[in-house]
C-alpha cells in the first residue's frame, strides 16, 4: 500500500494522473470499467435452491413429512403421496412468496444509494458514490459520509469523526499538509480521510486514492456482519404461532385419546391429529405479513417515501405528532431574493441600484454554491438564490473569485449561526460574514451608508432591526451581511469589529399541497409542529398560511426554550405549534418532551447535527434532496422529494399496511378456527369424521393462501386518515378482533357440521364431500367479509382489489376438480348432485349474511358511542 500521506500535492496529482480540475467524464468511465464500482460486496443471500429447501424446516412441515413416512410404512401409499404433493406445493408457494419479498427489499436498498459531490470536466456535480474512481476530486462538507479513501488537497476547519474505524469518539482535525513519516498508522495520517467516516465540521477537497474493497473499510468488511432484525409485529406473530402450536398439540392429543378410547383407527386418528395441528397454526401468516410489509414499502416508494427500516412501517400507523422543518418541507425550497435593505432603504426591485449590486457581490463571495456553465446549480438553495440574484444584476461569482480569491473561512455551524469567508484584497484581506441579523449585529461596530462606514449607533441598529422585522412579517427569510478589511490573518479576530452593509429578504412560498396535508393530519388526530431557524415573524406568517396556528397555540423561540427546564417544557410542549430560531440541539429536547407525554413522534432533519433527534424520534425522517448522508443514516425514512405531504402519505400507507395485516390474520385464524371446531366437535360428539386429513391439508395449505395474499393488497380505506392513531403497543387483536375471529370461526364450523349432517343422509362420502365444499366456499366468502370491519361488502369496489377477486375466482373454479378422477381417489370425494350443490352453496352464502349482520351491529355500536 502506497504512503500517499507522504506525497506533496504535485506528487499525488501526478501519481493518480489527475488535476485540481478533476477527471474528465470519459476518463472516469474508463477507470470505472478498469477498477470496478466503489462498493463493498455484501454477503450473498441464500440461493433459490437454499430458499426452497428452507421451506421444509418448519415444525409443521416436518410433522407432515413424518405423517407421510408413517403412511408409507402402513401401506397407505396414496395418502402418503398426496401429503407429499401438498407439502411440496406449499413449499413452492412459500418459496415464491419469500423470493418476491426479498426482491422487494433488495430493490428498496438500491434506492438508498449514497451520493458524492465530485468535480468532473471542471464542474461540480453529484454522482452516485459507487461511480467514484481513483483520481476523482471530491468535495467534502459537514454531514457527508466520506465515500472512499482519499488524500486531502484543501481543508477549511475540517474535522472528521473516525470512530467507525478507530473507535476514537473525538473528531480529528485534518490538514492538507504533507507528512514525512511513511510508518504512520491510518489514525495518525491527518492528511488522509477514509471511507465510512463522517465530516462533522468544515469542508475540504480530496483526491480519491482507493475505492471499494481496497479502502480501509473494505479490508475489514469481512468482519462486519449485519443482521436484519425482525419487526415488532413479526416477533409478536412468531410468539402467537408458538402459543397456537402448544394449544393445537393439546387439542390433537385430546382428540386422539377420545377417538382411540372409542375404538377408532389409530392411523386415521394420528393423521387427523396431525392435520388439525397444521390447521391450527397459520403457516402462511409469516409469509403474508412479510409480503404485506414489502408491498406496502413498494407503494411508499412510488409516493416518494423510502423506508430504511422495516419496523418503521408499523410505527407510522401510531404517529400522533409530526415535527417538521419549514424550509423545503412545508415550503417549496425555491428561494428567490424579493427585497434588499441597504443605505437605510428597502428595495423590492434593485437591478438599477449599484449599492444593491455591491451587497449581492459580497453575499455571493460568502457562499459555497455554484452555477455551472449549463445553468445547473449545486449547493444550498439559499446560497443558490443569492447567486441567481447576482446574475440578475449582471454579476458573476467566478469572476469575483478570480479578482478576490478566498484564502480562509469559518464555516457555518449551529452554535455561531454565521458563515465567514476571507479573501485576498489588494495588499490585505477582505472578511465577509453572513447570517441572521441577531447573530451578525452583535459583532458589528460600524454600518456602511453609501460606501462610508460610520459608528453603529443604537438608532441605526434600531432602524436595521425594524427593517428586519418588516421583512419577516411578510414571510421573508432574512440574512444580514457585514464585512471588514484587515492586514493579517487572525482566525480569532475574523468576526469582530465588522461593518454592517445590509439585509436581503428571500421568499420561499409554501408548497401548494402543504395546507391540505396539514388539514389531513388534523383529521387523523396528528399534531403538526413546525420547526425553523427563521425569525419568529417569518415562521408565524408561513404557519398562518398553512393553518398551523389554531386558537390557543403559541410560538416559541430557541432562546425561550433554553430558559425552560425539561419538566417545564414537557408541561407546555402540547401548546407550542411553531418553534423559531431553534438549533438542531433543541430538536432533541422537543422530541423527548413529546415522548414524555407518551406521544409517538416523527421528526424531520437534514443536517449532521439533526442526527441525534432523528435517532431519538420514533420515526426519523431525512430529506432525500437536501439531507446529509449522516442524517439519512440516522433516519428510518427518507423523503425523495423533501415534501411534508409525503410524510402524511407515508402515515396513510403505514396505517393501511397494519390494517391489511389485521385483515389477513382475521381471515386465516377464523378459517383455522372453523376447521378445528368442525373436527373437534364431531370427534367429541362421536358424529364421525366430517373432514379427512388430506382434505384439511388441502384447505389450509393451498386454498387459503391466495385470498390471504389478496387481502394484503387492499387499497387504503376512505376512513383510514379520519381515525385516531392506534396506541404503539396495542395488541394485534385490539378492537374485539379476537372475539370476532372465534365467533366467525364458530359460525363457519356450525354450517360445515350442518352440511355433514345433511349429507350423511346420502352417504358418508357425500357427507364428507359436502362438508369439504361448504367449508372451502364459506372461507372464500369470508375473505370478502374480511376486507372491512365496518363497510358492507356491497359498498366496496370489487375493482379496487383485482388480485383478491382473481384469486377467489381461481380458488372457486379449482375446487370442483377435487370431485373428478383421479383427484377423487386421492381426496376421497364423490360427485355431488344439483340439490347437494344447492345446499353447499346455500350454507356457504350464509357467511356473507352473517358478516353483514355483524358489521351492521358494529356500526350501530359506533354510532351509540359517538352520541354519548
Amino acid at each position: 500500500m502506497k504512503a500517499y500521506h507522504t506525497l506533496s500535492l504535485e506528487e499525488i496529482l501526478a501519481e493518480l494522473e489527475t488535476s485540481l480540475s478533476g477527471l474528465s467524464s470519459q476518463e472516469a468511465a474508463r477507470r470505472l470499467e478498469q477498477v470496478g464500482p466503489n462498493v463493498i460486496p455484501e454477503k450473498p443471500g441464500p440461493t433459490a435452491w437454499q430458499m426452497f429447501l428452507g421451506q421444509f424446516k418448519d415444525f409443521m412441515i416436518l410433522l407432515l413429512l413424518a405423517a407421510a413416512v408413517v403412511s408409507i410404512v402402513l401401506g397407505e401409499t396414496v395418502d402418503a403421496l398426496a401429503i407429499l404433493a401438498i407439502v411440496v406445493l406449499n413449499a413452492l408457494i412459500g418459496f415464491l412468496q419469500e423470493r418476491r419479498a426479498n426482491e422487494s427489499l433488495q430493490a428498496l436498498k438500491k434506492l438508498a444509494k449514497p451520493t458524492a459531490k465530485v468535480v468532473r470536466d471542471g464542474q461540480l456535480t453529484t454522482v452516485e458514490a459507487a461511480e467514484l474512481v481513483p483520481g476523482d476530486l471530491v468535495v467534502l462538507e459537514a454531514g457527508d459520509f466520506i465515500p472512499a479513501d482519499g488524500r486531502l488537497v484543501e481543508v477549511a476547519a475540517l474535522r472528521v469523526d473516525e470512530s467507525a474505524l478507530t473507535g476514537e469518539s473525538v473528531p480529528v482535525d485534518k490538514t492538507a499538509d504533507t507528512l514525512s513519516d511513511p510508518q504512520l498508522q491510518p489514525q495518525d495520517q491527518l492528511n488522509m480521510v477514509f471511507a465510512g467516516t463522517v465530516v462533522v465540521y468544515g469542508r475540504g477537497k480530496m483526491v480519491v486514492t482507493s475505492t471499494g474493497t481496497n479502502t480501509s473499510l473494505g479490508r475489514i468488511a469481512s468482519l462486519i456482519v449485519q443482521v436484519e432484525e425482525p419487526t415488532p409485529l413479526q416477533v409478536r406473530l412468531a410468539e402467537l404461532s408458538k402459543v397456537l402450536g402448544i394449544a393445537a398439540l393439546a387439542i390433537c392429543g385430546l382428540i386422539f385419546l377420545v377417538g382411540f378410547s372409542r375404538g377408532g383407527d389409530a392411523l386415521q386418528l394420528f393423521m387427523t391429529s396431525v392435520s388439525l395441528a397444521v390447521a391450527a397454526i397459520p403457516e402462511g401468516l409469516p409469509a403474508v405479513v412479510t409480503i404485506t410489509l414489502a408491498l406496502g414499502v413498494q407503494r411508499m416508494v412510488k409516493r416518494n417515501a423510502i423506508i430504511r427500516k422495516l419496523a418503521a412501517v408499523e410505527t407510522l400507523g401510531s404517529v400522533n405528532v409530526i415535527c417538521t422543518d419549514k424550509t423545503g418541507t412545508l415550503t417549496q425550497n425555491r428561494m428567490q431574493v424579493a427585497a434588499l435593505f441597504v443605505d437605510g432603504l428597502t428595495f423590492s426591485e434593485f437591478s438599477s441600484h449599484e449599492r444593491a449590486k455591491h451587497l449581492m457581490e459580497l453575499f455571493a463571495l460568502c457562499t459555497d454554491a455554484e452555477i455551472n456553465s449549463d445553468g445547473s446549480t449545486v449547493g444550498d438553495p439559499t446560497e443558490v438564490a443569492l447567486l441567481l440574484s447576482l446574475r440578475r444584476v449582471g454579476g458573476d461569482k467566478k469572476a469575483l473569485e478570480q479578482r478576490w480569491p478566498r484564502v480562509a473561512e469559518l464555516p457555518f455551524d449551529s452554535e455561531r449561526k454565521r458563515m465567514t469567508t476571507v479573501h485576498a484584497y489588494e495588499s490585505g484581506y477582505l472578511v465577509i460574514t453572513k447570517g441572521a441579523l441577531e447573530t451578525v449585529l452583535p459583532v458589528c461596530e460600524y454600518i456602511d451608508i453609501e460606501g462610508h462606514p460610520r459608528p453603529l449607533t443604537p438608532d441605526e441598529a434600531l432602524r436595521v432591526e425594524e427593517a428586519n422585522i418588516a421583512m419577516a412579517k411578510q414571510g421573508l427569510r432574512v440574512l444580514s451581511l457585514a464585512y471588514k478589511f484587515c492586514n493579517q490573518l487572525d482566525e480569532g479576530d475574523f468576526e469582530s469589529g465588522l461593518t454592517l452593509l445590509g439585509l436581503v429578504g428571500m421568499i420561499d412560498p409554501p408548497r401548494p399541497e402543504a395546507y391540505e396535508a396539514v388539514q389531513r393530519c388534523g383529521e387523523a388526530g396528528i399534531t403538526t409542529v413546525m420547526i425553523t431557524g427563521d425569525h419568529k415573524y417569518t415562521a408565524e406568517a408561513i404557519a398562518r398560511d398553512l393553518g398551523l396556528l389554531p386558537e390557543g397555540a403559541v410560538t416559541m423561540t430557541g432562546t425561550e426554550l433554553e430558559r425552560l427546564s425539561d419538566e417545564e417544557l414537557v408541561n407546555c410542549v402540547d401548546k407550542v405549534r411553531v418553534y423559531a430560531r431553534v438549533s438542531p440541539e433543541h430538536k432533541l429536547r422537543i422530541v423527548k418532551a413529546w415522548q414524555n407525554r407518551d406521544a409517538v413522534v416523527a421528526m424531520t432533519g437534514d443536517g449532521v447535527n439533526d442526527a441525534p433527534a432523528l435517532s431519538k424520534a420514533d420515526i426519523g425522517v431525512a430529506m432525500g434532496i437536501t439531507g446529509t448522508e449522516v442524517a439519512k443514516a440516522a433516519s428510518d425514512m427518507v423523503l425523495a422529494d423533501d415534501n411534508f405531504a409525503t410524510i402524511v402519505n407515508a402515515v396513510e400507507e403505514g396505517r393501511t399496511i397494519y390494517a391489511n395485516v389485521r385483515k389477513a390474520i382475521r381471515y386465516l385464524l377464523s378459517c383455522n378456527a372453523a376447521e378445528i371446531f368442525t373436527v373437534f366437535v364431531a370427534s367429541i360428539l362421536n358424529l364421525g369424521q366430517p373432514l379427512l386429513p388430506i382434505q384439511i391439508l388441502w384447505i389450509n395449505l393451498v386454498t387459503d393462501s391466495l385470498p390471504a395474499l389478496g387481502l394484503s393488497m387492499e387499497p387504503p380505506s376512505p376512513t383510514v386518515m379520519k381515525m385516531k392513531p392506534r396506541p404503539k403497543n396495542e395488541s394485534i387483536f385490539a378492537g374485539s378482533m379476537g372475539g370476532q375471529i372465534l365467533v366467525e370461526g364458530l359460525f363457519m364450523g356450525v354450517i360445515s357440521l350442518t352440511a355433514f349432517l345433511v349429507g350423511i343422509r346420502y352417504s358418508l362420502a357425500s357427507a364428507e364431500t359436502m362438508t369439504l365444499m361448504t367449508l372451502i366456499y364459506a372461507q372464500l366468502i369470508q375473505s370478502l367479509n374480511a376486507r372491512s370491519n365496518e363497510e358492507s361488502v356491497f359498498k366496496l369496489s370489487f375493482r379496487s382489489n383485482k388480485f383478491l377477486m382473481l384469486s377467489l375466482m381461481v380458488s372457486a373454479l379449482l375446487q370442483p376438480l377435487l370431485l373428478t378422477a383421479p383427484l377423487r381417489v386421492v381426496f376421497k370425494t364423490e360427485p355431488l348432485g344439483l340439490m347437494q350443490w344447492f345446499i353447499v352453496l346455500g350454507l356457504a352464502s350464509t357467511v356473507l349474511l352473517f358478516g353483514e349482520l355483524e358489521k351492521m351491529m358494529l356500526r350501530l355500536a359506533i354510532r351509540q358511542r359517538q352520541t354519548l
